[in-house]
């Protein structure tokens, strides 16, 4: 980074998406675009040659794809890379890969006419690459060991209502995809707890990630829908189009989900603030283990302190781990975490707060 200026290169096959990335990105007096690639092996050569602080990158290029490229770049010259994905079956397959490989943020890239579809996303644009600016490339390239579940593994629960005595809520950010991959797997199928996890993702992305959770997950994962009953033994993942809220079913004994566009000036959507604050509405705090991972900004610190102050137990990524330490390093400074760890003792926290008391 030279001065406070972001050095960003722009990979992508097609010259309009150059052209417009390169316009969106020169807007913003903190970023500099350094070069433009047309394709995965151009990508390689300019990132030795140039050095940027940030790369975006398409998926599906010529010559050299854009999942090849990533892996030699991580090799050669560790950078963020932001991945700006077509949301064909293909280009999401691609996308997660690309996170499992060290690409630290993803953008869905707009179909329709490139211009008008990708300004209209130009905030997000600069907003991820800012964030990604900040990333710890060791964290984000770190090789993760996840133990095999062994003959004694039993499927998770059916999703019949059952009482809990704790709900877990994790949010998390940049980086977390990757994360997320480390901690969920290391839960025991019989944790005796629901678990809803808030992931910014763009809208179109999280019901694969939750189906990729599931393949290598003790407990049963799917995207959370409408009016779901919320049940232990089972992670639901927060759809990207929305807000997810706890509610109390009326007349019953039941916590289910509710999925809104409230409120609507939410920075992100969906909103760990939003979760954690309708959950502790709901639950109380002593019924709560919040969990806060790898993320730029501050969604979700507020809700940890009230959490923390009303008797629950909150969790928060130590800086060693964390790809970027925005959201667990403000709920520490504001006093809302009970517990900092880097994320391979994250698992072991979380069933600790969970049997607890």
């Amino acid at each position: 980074m030279v001065g406070n200026r972001i050095r960003v290169l722009i990979a992508d096959d097609s010259a309009f998406v150059r052209k417009y990335l390169k316009e969106i990105l020169a807007r913003d007096p903190e970023i500099e675009v350094v070069g433009t690639a047309r394709d995965g092996e151009e990508a390689v050569k300019l990132v030795l040659a140039l050095r940027p602080d940030v790369v975006t990158m398409d998926v599906e290029m010529p010559k050299l794809d854009g999942l090849t490229a990533l892996q030699y770049i991580m090799n050669e010259n560790p950078v963020p890379v932001v991945v700006i994905s077509s949301l064909t079956q293909k280009g999401e397959l691609l996308t997660y890969e690309a996170l499992a490989l060290g690409a630290v943020e993803v953008i869905a890239k707009p179909s329709g006419i490139v211009s008008t579809d990708l300004r209209k996303i130009a905030d997000e644009i600069r907003r991820k690459v800012k964030a990604a600016a900040k990333s710890n490339m060791k964290a984000a390239t770190r090789v993760i060991k996840r133990r095999e579940a062994g003959p004694n593994f039993k499927p998770a629960p059916s999703g019949v209502s059952a009482p809990f005595k704790k709900l877990v809520i994790i949010g998390v950010s940049t980086g977390g995809p990757k994360t997320l991959t480390e901690i969920l797997p290391e839960l025991p199928a019989d944790l005796p707890a629901p678990i809803i996890v808030v992931q910014h993702m763009p809208a179109g992305f999280t019901r694969g990630f939750a189906e990729r959770l599931g393949n290598i997950c003790r407990l049963e994962v799917s995207e959370a829908q409408d009016g779901e009953t919320v049940t232990p033994g089972k992670i639901l993942v927060a759809p990207g189009h929305s807000h997810l809220k706890i509610e109390r079913r009326l007349g019953k004994n039941e916590v289910r989900v509710r999925l809104t566009d409230e409120p609507r000036d939410a920075l992100y959507k969906p909103s760990v603030e939003v979760a954690m604050e309708s959950a502790l509405k709901v639950l109380g705090g002593q019924r709560l283990v919040g969990v806060l991972l790898t993320g730029m900004g501050d969604d979700g610190a507020n809700a940890m302190v009230k959490i923390k102050d009303a008797g629950g137990i909150t969790i928060a990524e130590a800086e060693e781990t964390a790809v970027v330490w925005g959201m667990p390093r403000e709920a520490i400074v504001r006093g809302g975490a009970s517990i900092v760890t880097p994320s391979y003792r994250v698992a072991r926290e979380i069933v600790k707060a969970v049997n607890e008391g």
